[in-house]
Parts: structure tokens; C-alpha cells; sequence
């Protein structure tokens, strides 16, 4: 553990990323030398003259154990590429992370992963599906991997939760950092449940470029990368084109072709990306096995309390609808069609999603 402190100084310096390290650790075959070492050394090891600078620069100002300190205090801990436990596909990129810190777990199971991301401004039927695939995975044991962003990440996470599953958040600022704040309490399930990642050193802020390089260690963590819904122009088709470029499968679920939201999925699967309707599709293409699953919404259809939740249903899908319109097709008074409408919120069959509109919740389906 000693010489871990090292690879955590040389992951603070500048312009010294996994290629640089690598070149200075196969040359002076352990960091503490390479942290000690002259100009003249570090030069015939190969490094050029400004990340020598900056290290020589930075190993004066900087207290190794106090920033091991640091990451014991934010109640973490780090993992480096020399480690067994260092998360087995992301080892194999060439831009690996050379110290990731941790908060919460890494088992084997989790090297069984899937990432899912999307729009931040996502739709009802977005985050709807996103919860559905991820739930779905988590019943079959696979880790959902995702940014704990608003949106489709949130939706991703909460789907991986509820379904009993584990979850790993990759975020784009220190470990200490939750960004959004209002996901704070999601951050703290996530722990208890799988784990919260970063490269990004204690105390580092959510800057906006932090989140391209947040992105390939998505992708990097995972067997495939599902994009649920994002416009032509987003961070998650970053991601999805980081996957590829890693040989990860990409995957992409179809939406309506007149909502911007949905376009970037929409073209991706033009390019080449797997279309995606159910979670059998994903579960096919990594040969996992299927697991059968009663669901709420099936034992209601099976054992229909009345005619009137049976009409209601029938007319109810994805998409929000309000109740005039509901009124106006099923036939039934405007009381009767309310009191439905109440009595299958209360069964978690249909949520409200604005005024005077609802939809299914098509995760149980």
C-alpha cells in the first residue's frame, strides 16, 4: 500500500496521464523511484520537458499521505492499475485510468455490466423505459452502469434499485462532489448497493469537461452501452461513439421520430446501432440466461378488479393522456373515469404526469 501513494501523486500531475505513467513505471520499475528521481532521469526514461516540469513542481508543494488522508476522510478509497481489484474491462483501454477512487463496492459479478444513458430533458416515455431495461437487468444479475445525471441516468439508477440490482455511478467531479445535489440520496443508495466512481481527485468540481472524459469510463465499465433517448448533438451519443470506438456493442431504443429527444437514438440505429424493444434483445446478444418474472401488471390483467379499470387500461399506454380524452372514449362518466383513474394510481398501474394527464407504467409490464 506504501507505493500506492505514488501512483496517486503521479494521477494529480499534469499532463501525466496513463501513457506517461506506464512509460515511467516499466523504466524505473516502481513509482517511488520514478517520484525521486532527477530531471536528468525522468528525462532518459523518455518523459518530455513540460510534464517534467510539472512534476518537478508539484512533488514539492504536495503531501502524499495527506491526500490519502483526503480520500479516507470522503470515507472512499482508490484503486490503481497495478491493483488486482481495478475493474477488469476498463484495465483493458489504452486510456485506462491509472487510480480510480471508490465509494461503496466492486465485486466480480460487476464485471457482468450494462450502461444506460440519455437525455437529461427526457421524456415520460424515456424515463420510463430506461427504469424498464434497468430493473430488468437487475433481475438477471447484470450491474446497471450510469452518470447520476437528471433524466435518463437517474431513471437508470432508480430502475437498478428497485429491481434489487447493483449500480455504479461514474461521475464528473470528485468523489465528495455529488453533482446534482438533488441526487444526493440516490448517491447514498447507489453506495449501499454497488458503488460510486470517479478518476477526478477529491474536492474537483463539475466542470463541463470533466464529463467527455466521465463518459468513456461509462462505456469502458461495461459490456455495451444502451441509449435510451438523446437529440443528435449530447453527451450520451459521446458516449455511444466512445463504445464503439472501444468494441463495445451499442444499443439503442426506437422513439418517435418527431421529437428531438429521440433523434440521436433514432439515427444511431440508422448507423448500425442494435435496436432494442425488449430486454430480452440485450440479454440474447451477451447469452444470459432469461429469467421468468410475474409482474404486477400481469397478475391485474389475469384477475381484473372490474369493467371499468379494464376499459380504463385499454386506452392508457406510454404516452400521457388526459382525461377528457379517456372521457370522451371509454364512453364513461367523467366520476367514473376519476375514481379509476385514483384507484389505479393507488395500485401502481398509471401515474400522473401532468395536469389532468396520465400514463402506464410500463416498467411492470
Amino acid at each position: 500500500m506504501n507505493n500506492h501513494k505514488y501512483w496517486l501523486g503521479f494521477s494529480l500531475v499534469p499532463e501525466i496521464g496513463a501513457k506517461r505513467l506506464s512509460l515511467l513505471y516499466n523504466w524505473f520499475g516502481e513509482l517511488d523511484k520514478a517520484w525521486i528521481a532527477s530531471e536528468t532521469q525522468l528525462a532518459q526514461s523518455g518523459l518530455e520537458p513540460q510534464p517534467i516540469a510539472n512534476l518537478m513542481a508539484f512533488r514539492k508543494s504536495i503531501d502524499l499521505d495527506a491526500e490519502v488522508a483526503k480520500v479516507d476522510k470522503a470515507g472512499a478509497w482508490f484503486v490503481t492499475l497495478q491493483d488486482a481489484d481495478y475493474p477488469a474491462q476498463l484495465k483493458k483501454l489504452p486510456d485506462a485510468p491509472p487510480v480510480l477512487y471508490i465509494k461503496g463496492t466492486l465485486i466480480p459479478d460487476d464485471e457482468r455490466a450494462l450502461s444506460i444513458v440519455g437525455t437529461r430533458k427526457a421524456t415520460t416515455y424515456g424515463r420510463d423505459t430506461a427504469h424498464y431495461f434497468a430493473k430488468s437487468l437487475a433481475n438477471h444479475q447484470v450491474t446497471v452502469v450510469s452518470g447520476l445525471a437528471q433524466g435518463i441516468d437517474a431513471a437508470a439508477h432508480r430502475g437498478a434499485l428497485d429491481g434489487g440490482g447493483r449500480t455504479f455511478a461514474v461521475l464528473g467531479s470528485g468523489i465528495d462532489r455529488i453533482y446534482p445535489r438533488e441526487h444526493f440520496k440516490m448517491a447514498n443508495e447507489i453506495v449501499q448497493h454497488g458503488a460510486i466512481i470517479s478518476e477526478f481527485p477529491i474536492g474537483a468540481p463539475p466542470e463541463a469537461r470533466n464529463f467527455p472524459r466521465r463518459n468513456r469510463i461509462i462505456s469502458g465499465l461495461s459490456l455495451g452501452v444502451l441509449i435510451v433517448e438523446a437529440p443528435e448533438k449530447s453527451g450520451a451519443m459521446i458516449t455511444a461513439t466512445t463504445a464503439a470506438e472501444q468494441g463495445r456493442d451499442v444499443f439503442a431504443v426506437p422513439g418517435n421520430i418527431f421529437n428531438a429527444a429521440s433523434r440521436g437514438t433514432n439515427r444511431l440505429i440508422q448507423d448500425g446501432a442494435k435496436l432494442v424493444m425488449d430486454v430480452k434483445d440485450i440479454l440474447d446478444e451477451f447469452n444470459i440466461v432469461h429469467q421468468t418474472v410475474q409482474t404486477r401488471v400481469t397478475a391485474e390483467k389475469i384477475a381484473p378488479a372490474n369493467d371499468n379499470e379494464i376499459a380504463i387500461l385499454d386506452y392508457l399506454s406510454a404516452d400521457p393522456i388526459y382525461v377528457d380524452d379517456l372521457v370522451r372514449m371509454s364512453g364513461l362518466p367523467v366520476s367514473v373515469v376519476s375514481s379509476t383513474l385514483t384507484i389505479l394510481e393507488l395500485k401502481s398501474l398509471i401515474r400522473s404526469v401532468g395536469y389532468m394527464q396520465y400514463s402506464l407504467i410500463t416498467d411492470a409490464l
